[in-house]
């Protein structure tokens, strides 16, 4: 049991879903007591065991239909009744999905980009920094953010990118943020934008595809210019149009 909590403790390693179940009343014969515990993951895998046989069978099921309902439930089992189980007693499981928290990679650390990473977290992002400027993360709170420095390409073929990532491009330079772009597009990525004004996304999307690097098909995937569209000027106000666009595309998905 000490074993299972510590993994549920740094249940983010898993970097994927999965239900906690809670055996939290034990009744008559059961196979397992109260404080019982079990994972299950999305591809039916577990951790932990609260009993086996038919309730641990039905209770992997309705931790599927948990997980997709996004909901904690409670679930009486009447084992002999239910179940058929020769035990004959009855069992309460709490069911608890639990989700990693999603991924946002946010390439350039001003003005723009701290404000989004700092909003980000407070909506339960883990965020990372990307700038290529050594002394940027001093001038400012940078919270539970991982902050990396390097050339921005470079770092790109080093992070743990997937389906369930997001990223936003808002460095410092124009040609940065074409850099980052032909590299990110090719990406199979949660969401992926790039802060710039209508000209600039029309300019950089022409000479991309004229040089080969990326196909229409890549540049429609990309949000640009990024955000919803809301009459902001402020770094702030930028910031928060942005993160309400990867918010309203993460509660989509939902």
């Amino acid at each position: 049991m000490t074993n299972l909590l510590f993994e549920l403790s740094q249940y983010h390693v898993y970097r994927k879903p999965f239900v906690i179940c809670i055996v939290t009343k034990a009744i008559g014969s059961t196979p397992r007591k109260a404080g019982s515990k079990m994972l299950v993951f999305e591809d039916g895998s577990i951790k932990g065991t609260i009993g086996g046989g038919s309730v641990e069978l039905q209770a992997k099921k309705d931790a599927q239909m948990v997980m997709h309902q996004r909901e904690p439930k409670v679930i009486d089992y009447q084992l002999e009744e239910d179940l058929a189980m020769q035990c004959g007693g009855n069992m309460t499981i709490y069911f608890e999905p639990i989700f990693p928290a999603e991924k946002l990679y946010v390439f350039g650390a001003g003005h723009v980009g701290r404000e989004v990473g700092f909003y980000a977290q407070t909506l339960g992002f883990n965020v990372t920094y990307i700038d290529h400027r050594p002394d940027i993360y001093k001038e400012f709170d940078a919270g539970n953010a991982e902050c990396l420095v390097g050339n921005y390409v470079e770092v790109i073929d080093k992070l743990s990118l997937n389906n369930d990532s997001y990223a936003v491009i808002v460095t410092p330079n124009h040609s940065f943020d074409e850099e980052v772009l032909g590299k990110l597009a090719m990406k199979d990525l949660k969401y992926l934008g790039m802060m710039g004004s209508k000209r600039k996304v029309l300019e950089v999307s022409k000479r991309l595809q004229e040089e080969n690097k990326l196909t229409k098909e890549h540049l429609d995937k990309v949000d640009m210019p990024i955000g919803i569209p809301l009459k902001v000027e402020t770094p702030r106000e930028i910031a928060i149009s942005i993160v309400a666009k990867i918010t309203d595309v993460r509660n989509s998905n939902y």
